[in-house]
């Protein structure tokens, strides 16, 4: 259940003013890969492409380019990489998946957005050029996806040490 929830939140927070690039997206989509059904693993990836069509087209009025089928494929190759953590997970590796795709996004995105729009020129300086401005959008996509990936896979141990936790009154109840 928790795995459904995070999805719905990533989309939400998507649609609410927050910070560029500081959304719960990578962990929501590692988490769901890790813990969530495999014969479900589909249903982040649609609402999130959903989100994306409806962010693009209604809300900002952009246009669909070739670069959200890139987006598109990152999000499966994050989920697939949740599936690599498996359900114990440990802490190294939930950090390594979050930096790497965190370095893939902000990687494979730029260099979408150089190659198919006419913002940059089409040679190596118009490629560093992509990099060198999407550097602030990177620092908080950074540090959103590690806070937010690190949060979804403590939750389910806060949960647990939560749920262990015995009221003062259980005690006298027993005695």
């Amino acid at each position: 259940m928790l795995a459904y929830l995070f999805v719905i939140l990533a989309v939400a927070v998507r649609f609410m003013p927050h910070p560029w690039m500081f959304t719960p997206v990578v962990g929501s989509l590692l988490f769901f890969g890790a813990r969530g059904p495999r014969r479900q693993i589909w249903i982040p990836f649609m609402l999130l492409a959903a989100s994306d069509v409806a962010l693009t087209k209604l809300v900002y009025s952009y246009p669909f380019t070739l670069d959200h089928y890139v987006t598109f494929a990152w999000y499966a190759a994050v989920l697939w990489l949740g599936t690599t953590l498996g359900a114990k997970t440990k802490f190294m590796p939930v950090i390594g998946a979050a930096l790497a795709s965190s370095v893939s996004f902000y990687l494979i995105t730029n260099l979408a957005a150089w190659a198919w729009l006419d913002m940059y020129p089409k040679n190596l300086n118009g490629v560093m050029m992509s990099y060198v401005a999407a550097l602030p959008f990177f620092r908080n996509a950074l540090a959103g996806d590690l806070i937010f990936t690190l949060a979804m896979f403590a939750t389910p141990m806060a949960l647990r040490a939560l749920s262990g936790v015995r009221r003062p009154n259980d005690n006298a109840a027993a005695a």
